[in-house]
């Protein structure tokens, strides 16, 4: 069994995907889905990804900062806000993100797939701000 949770660790887990890029979006569905991640999206606009970080069916999420010329900070509030566990991918500085979100895992793209699959596996949620 220790074997089989080496190789699927993010077996059970629903992950959203937020990536407005095909070719990025691809390679990190497909590293998730080796990891035995069931895949949510990918949502390629902030609208989409709201939609699907408010339904409360996911347990982690990968987010592009800018999705279609729109930044997914809202969407990083609304997966904060509901305890779901999240990093950033982006090929931003990572200075851009807020103060907020200093403990946030960023990786700057392209982000190796082992990587991610590390990342999602050890993502714990923020700490709700008091």
């Amino acid at each position: 069994m220790a074997i089989e949770r080496r190789s699927a660790p993010l077996r059970g887990r629903r992950i959203l995907v937020a990536e407005d890029d095909f070719f990025a979006a691809d390679d990190i569905v497909q590293a998730l889905e080796r990891a035995g991640a069931e895949v949510v999206g990918p949502a390629s606009d902030l609208r989409q990804a709201n939609q699907i970080a408010r339904s409360g069916a996911i347990d982690g999420a990968i987010l592009d900062v800018n999705l279609m010329g729109q930044l997914s900070f809202p969407v990083a509030d609304t997966l904060a806000e509901h305890g779901v566990p999240f990093l950033f991918a982006t090929g931003y500085d990572p200075a851009v993100l807020p103060y907020t979100y200093r403990d946030v895992p960023c990786f700057t793209k392209p982000v190796p797939a082992h990587a991610i699959v590390a990342a999602m596996a050890a993502a714990r949620p923020l700490q709700a701000a008091h």
